[in-house]
């Protein structure tokens, strides 16, 4: 593993609750993580296990109130951002960290062509001239594939395809050459082909610009063809990390092991698929000790009560289980 020195950002012990009246939420509970330039890190879980609440907190956008952080800090080049102000935040926001999002129609501005979009954040934050900004825009959208030629430039967001929309939201996140990526599943409205296109498409832009990049999925199979190191999150806490080819070589964790027999295989061809039992729990009704014990094929006693704490097995591969790299019988 790399040394913890050289990370581009880390999130340290973070705690998120959202309140509502005396009802408290606890949403993350302790989250670590590291990122490093060049390098795709994917965190993958269920919906509801706290993927994108962590990356609206890295992006300083978690909704405040309800929202509030009741521990930890994330650096980004050593600064805390959890202690800048909303004017500085916004500093960093789009300059040095930005954001691909699930679905372009929601967060490409309807009423504005694409160029327009662009030029905005070209403008706003390297104080471009109207001139040098526009062809600032051709270039990036070459680069993400949308041709040099002005005709998407000119195009409003209503006139381009699904897969169109995501190569120009990514165009606008990478305008101002960020230091950090967060890509919140990117691909998940997209046709299997236009998937791999994207996926194909953020592994060129983070070499091409050195970036450090998360990559948010529920789809471990997705995560296995982009991702560098891979972190599992369950109910708030991180429960597996590693490089990819440790993790899905060999899985320490119960709910890991089951999320990949999920996976359509074709060595497992007249196998049914391997199901969860149960969900995600409510931030407000975790269950003592290990949150995954009602749903672990491996729970005895101790997992009831006793919450495991997240510990290194093997060099950089880390599990918090009490049973870590046991097998059962399905």
């Amino acid at each position: 593993m790399m040394a913890e020195n050289q990370a581009l950002l880390k999130v340290e012990n973070l705690g998120v609750c959202f309140t509502h009246g005396a009802m408290e939420a606890h949403a993350l509970r302790g989250i670590d993580l590291s990122f490093y330039r060049e390098e795709i890190h994917g965190l993958v879980g269920e919906s509801g296990s706290g993927k994108t609440v962590t990356s609206t907190c890295i992006i300083g956008l978690l909704p405040s109130p309800p929202g509030k952080y009741t521990s930890g800090r994330i650096l980004f080049n050593g600064v805390n951002l959890l202690g800048l102000s909303q004017a500085q935040m916004r500093t960093y926001r789009g300059r040095k960290i930005a954001m691909v999002f699930q679905e372009p129609s929601k967060y490409l501005n309807p009423a504005f062509k694409i160029g327009e979009q662009i030029t905005e954040m070209l403008r706003l934050h390297l104080n471009m001239g109207k001139e040098q900004a526009r062809e600032r825009a051709k270039e990036l959208l070459g680069l993400v594939g949308l041709g040099k030629d002005g005709r998407v430039l000119d195009s409003y967001p209503h006139e381009l395809s699904g897969g169109m929309k995501q190569r120009a939201m990514i165009a606008i996140a990478i305008s101002c050459n960020p230091e950090f990526l967060i890509a919140d599943e990117p691909t998940t409205a997209l046709d299997v082909t236009l998937q791999l296109q994207i996926l194909s498409l953020i592994k060129k832009l983070k070499d091409l610009l050195g970036m450090g990049v998360l990559f948010i999925s529920h789809d471990l199979g997705v995560v296995k063809e982009v991702a560098d190191r891979v972190s599992v999150i369950y109910a708030g806490r991180i429960v597996e990390t590693s490089t990819k080819g440790k993790l899905f070589d060999n899985p320490l964790h119960p709910y890991t092991k089951l999320l990949m027999l999920s996976i359509p295989d074709a060595r497992r061809r007249g196998q049914r698929l391997a199901t969860i039992p149960g969900r995600v729990p409510d931030a407000d009704a975790t269950p003592s000790g290990c949150a995954f014990h009602p749903r672990c094929p491996l729970a005895d006693d101790r997992c009831k009560t006793e919450n495991p704490e997240l510990k290194e097995k093997e060099n950089g591969h880390a599990a918090a289980c009490h049973h870590a790299g046991e097998s059962w019988k399905i």
